[in-house]
């Protein structure tokens, strides 16, 4: 059994190799080829385009691939959505679609759009996305940079951002909110039927959860008398309850937690306090809950 998995092939691509990196799988890629190489006989890999993944998905040229939902609602793909994976190129989270016009524009809403020219490459959404509101207005593919476009080209334009500094840096307001997407791993839905392509695609998606889910976590491992341990455990949180046990010396006992790597710094100083040695902190790669 060889499952067929397309990598998005562009912004998304480093992203998504170094997320199977952490889930534990070495994806090596060479410049100029779309077949990367990959640790697990069970996977042949290609990168395909995020914006044609879900057609090559449904076709069945592709058993399984990661794409963006908006490019599965954009082509209107019958495939099966086997997952969300937040993350993205940047933030690790949700991007969005939005409508947006220049800071001088008159455009204050979706109805302001009546009879206007909007370019985007996400045409299908935006047109249906502009029926919905009740306006008719001209909406042009655009090539890529889609901002350029604004004014002389377009009244209005609908661009994907995470974080909104390319819109704000190019002088643009944003009007409103077309779409948010993430990163959906997606199955054709004969492969998804077969019982081993499944067990594959299932495992494979734990394990890029419990990536995701390490990434702003750290393992934490100290040690404390027993009489400081009520002391050590109302500084330190945990995502579950620490795992605690007991060392050579009955005296001292081993704590060991998961914790966000955001408050390490505040919580160290505090568990010495408490009473706390041998504080080691390290990374983690995978939780799978």
């Amino acid at each position: 059994m060889k499952l067929k998995l397309g990598l998005p092939k562009g912004s998304l691509e480093n992203a998504t190799i170094e997320l199977f990196r952490r889930a534990g799988f070495l994806i090596t890629a060479a410049p100029r080829s779309y077949f990367p190489a990959i640790d697990d006989p069970e996977i042949e890999c290609m990168l395909v385009r995020a914006q044609e993944m879900a057609r090559y998905v449904e076709d069945g040229a592709l058993d399984c691939g990661l794409t963006g939902r908006d490019w599965v609602i954009e082509c209107e793909a019958d495939v099966h959505p086997v997952t969300d994976l937040v993350y993205a190129k940047q933030s690790f989270g949700k991007v969005r679609w939005v409508l947006a016009v220049p800071d001088a524009s008159p455009i204050r809403s979706v109805a302001d759009l009546q009879g206007s020219i909007v370019a985007t490459e996400l045409v299908g959404v935006t047109r249906r996305w502009l029926g919905e509101h009740g306006v008719e207005a001209k909406v042009e593919f655009s090539w890529g940079a889609t901002e350029a476009k604004l004014p002389e080209l377009a009244d209005a334009i609908v661009e994907v951002t995470e974080t909104g500094s390319s819109l704000r840096a190019n002088k643009l307001r944003v009007v409103d909110t077309v779409l948010e997407s993430t990163t959906q791993f997606i199955a054709n839905k004969a492969s998804w039927a077969d019982a081993d392509k499944r067990r594959k695609i299932e495992d494979v998606v734990m394990l890029l959860h419990g990536a995701i889910t390490a990434l702003d976590k750290v393992g934490l491992m100290l040690n404390v008398e027993v009489g400081h341990l009520d002391a050590v455990l109302a500084v330190l949180p945990a995502l579950r309850k620490p795992t605690i046990s007991r060392l050579s010396d009955e005296g001292w006992l081993a704590v060991n937690t998961i914790l966000d790597e955001t408050v390490v710094r505040k919580i160290i100083p505090r568990l010495k306090e408490a009473g706390a040695q041998g504080i080691v902190e390290y990374p983690l790669n995978k939780i799978v809950m």
